[in-house]
């Protein structure tokens, strides 16, 4: 299972999202956009147009921000997301 999250070094939103997933034992890839360039454009892509992180894909779905993820989370579609 592939899970991406794109993220800024400072944002306590990245920070929240990635131990959500911690917690979950998942693990995933960090896609750093903090100074912009090809890695930032290709998330604002994948997002539709969103450029706030964090930007989180799971299996190429696009999960959303922090709030999307802890709304699937308290769902309880996250874990199905996971394939659990």
């Amino acid at each position: 299972m592939t899970i991406e999250i794109y993220t800024k070094a400072f944002c306590p939103y990245c920070w929240r999202a990635k131990q959500l997933l911690e917690a979950k034992g998942v693990e995933y890839r960090e896609i750093p956009v903090d100074y912009g360039g090809e890695a930032r454009d290709l998330m604002v892509e994948r997002a539709k147009g969103r450029t706030t992180v964090p930007q989180i894909f799971i299996r190429e779905h696009h999960v959303g921000g922090c709030d999307d993820l802890v709304a699937l989370d308290r769902s309880g579609r996250l874990d199905e997301l996971f394939g659990r």
